[in-house]
């Protein structure tokens, strides 16, 4: 376990990682990489109880996460890097044709803490109501947690999951939504309005909890806490993290362009310089 102090500071190294790393490959999705970084940060190091060293495709004996929005592979690669799954080096190869770290998670490589190839958006909700029905089964009590982007709740089959697992009391299954209100063609709310998400997930009978700043990382530990406590009470649990796309760089924050597009070489040492190296660049 970590202090907040360590925490925070896992985070801001994590960022730089993001923008070196898409700057780098000249492409990627630094917007909500950024934005969730805290929540990435306290899953892998304090909530969730796995141990890098000894990864599983089954998942057996530990908790198991599955990110939805795969195109967020900036975050997803970093603190998988940082928790110790691969070497930090590796981040260098970042989008290279070949590579393990291609744009969009893949299997195909083998990559320590990649279960599934994301990014068709829509399907991580049904992957991880089918684990978590699969840990049932078996008996393993650890828990399943999955990870949305809002906009991809305008995928129809994010609906379907979620009503099965309602209705089939899928309790031991946490998914989190990264609410930024932002999505690659303008806001959500000008794209599709997702309207009053914790009536619609309680409606499906599902327990919210509410994050209000998914950017404060002690709010981040207190609402999983919150959720996992939640968990195996007869219902799957939904948590609303409100994140700000771009968290950490000024002239980034709040702006959906930055949901696909990278920063110039000429940009990148302005955003560096807000936030500090903590423990070295790759």
């Amino acid at each position: 376990m970590k202090t907040l102090q360590e925490l925070q500071s896992i985070a801001a190294q994590v960022r730089r990682d993001i923008l070196r790393m898409t700057t780098a490959a000249k492409s990627g999705h630094p917007g909500g990489s950024l934005g969730t970084a805290d929540w990435f940060v306290a899953m892998n190091f304090n909530i969730m109880d796995f141990d890098p060293q000894h990864f599983t495709m089954s998942g057996e004996g530990e908790d198991m996460l599955f990110v939805s929005q795969g195109h967020i592979t900036p975050v997803i690669y970093s603190v998988m890097a940082r928790r110790g799954f691969f070497p930090v080096e590796e981040l260098k190869t970042f989008r290279q044709f070949g590579t393990r770290l291609q744009g969009h998670p893949s299997t195909e490589h083998g990559l320590p803490g990649i279960r599934m190839a994301s990014g068709s958006l829509g399907q991580g909700m049904s992957v991880g109501v089918g684990a978590a029905l699969g840990k049932k089964m078996t008996g393993d009590k650890h828990l399943v947690f999955t990870m949305h982007g809002d906009g991809e709740l305008q995928e129809g089959q994010i609906w379907e999951a979620v009503m099965f697992a309602g209705a089939k009391k899928v309790d031991n299954l946490i998914s989190t939504i990264d609410f930024n209100h932002q999505q690659i063609d303008g806001t959500t709310q000008q794209v599709m309005d997702l309207g009053d998400l914790k009536a619609k997930f309680e409606a499906f009978m599902w327990k919210v909890v509410v994050i209000a700043n998914g950017n404060d990382m002690q709010q981040v530990l207190d609402g999983m806490a919150q959720a996992k406590a939640m968990s195996g009470q007869g219902s799957p649990v939904c948590v609303i993290l409100t994140t700000e796309m771009g968290y950490g760089i000024d002239f980034m924050q709040g702006i959906n362009k930055y949901h696909g597009s990278v920063l110039s070489a000429d940009d990148l040492p302005k955003a560096l310089a807000q936030i500090p190296e903590t423990l070295g660049d790759f």
